[in-house]
């Protein structure tokens, strides 16, 4: 599962990066958690021109007779997203990318659980496969609390998350965000090509202080490896 990550990008980079305007100055987030609000980009289906959008981790579907149910779905196994009832109407038509630049997994050692930080090898922001979906409470004197919510797939991890965890999220190639973005594309085996594990020569990882163990920590320590000895490599075997 993917169910920490973080951005810590200006508005500048994230513009050039992603080809979109404007984009909110975020401030630098070293732990983002579930049910808090995300950096995404979409692509608006009347101008075909990406938008940028803050939506609440954690997909609500339009159907649910309430919000709890996000919590239950930060994530979307790739192989099954498009015949689950959460997730096939968003696939089809309601796609997004979910902005990051590093996230986080853990390994279970002698009983503790120890964090590990991933991240590309030039440091660059990059895009996890995410969907998002409109949702409305039912009672009418609340209609005007829209929650626009989101998901972000996970595939089978790569080599060098195969120590760690047996999932990783859905890391985009660049070359992919148009394919994924545009509405008018919902073939299921179109999409599915793009929801592989991310080539693991391109990524590097190390353990990280327990401090991201707690979503209230949320500073650069978090991000920092344990020691000298423990610098960034993209070998974790």
């Amino acid at each position: 599962m993917c169910g920490r990550f973080t951005l810590n990008q200006s508005a500048e980079v994230l513009a050039q990066v992603f080809h979109v305007e404007p984009v909110l100055d975020l401030a630098a987030d070293f732990n983002i958690a579930p049910t808090q609000m995300v950096a995404t980009v979409l692509q608006n289906p009347e101008s075909e021109k990406r938008e940028f959008k803050q939506l609440h981790w954690g997909l609500i579907p339009s159907w649910a007779k309430d919000s709890g149910i996000c919590a239950k779905l930060i994530n979307a196994r790739a192989e099954t997203v498009a015949e689950k009832p959460a997730f096939r109407s968003a696939f089809k038509h309601r796609r997004c990318l979910v902005l990051a630049d590093g996230f986080y997994e853990w390994q279970r050692q002698q009983g503790k659980k120890q964090p590990f930080y991933f991240r590309l090898q030039d440091g660059q922001p990059f895009a996890f496969a995410g969907l998002w979906e409109r949702w409305q409470p039912l009672e009418r004197s609340l209609a005007h609390e829209e929650i626009i919510s989101c998901t972000i797939l996970t595939t089978a991890a790569n080599e060098l998350l195969q120590p760690i965890h047996e999932r990783m999220p859905v890391i985009l190639e660049p070359k992919d965000y148009d394919l994924w973005l545009d509405s008018q594309v919902q073939t299921p085996q179109t999409l599915q090509q793009l929801l592989r594990p991310y080539p693991a020569p391109a990524m590097i990882a190390y353990p990280v202080s327990t401090l991201v163990n707690n979503s209230r920590h949320n500073s650069p320590d978090c991000i920092i490896p344990l020691s000298e000895e423990n610098t960034p490599t993209n070998q974790l075997n």
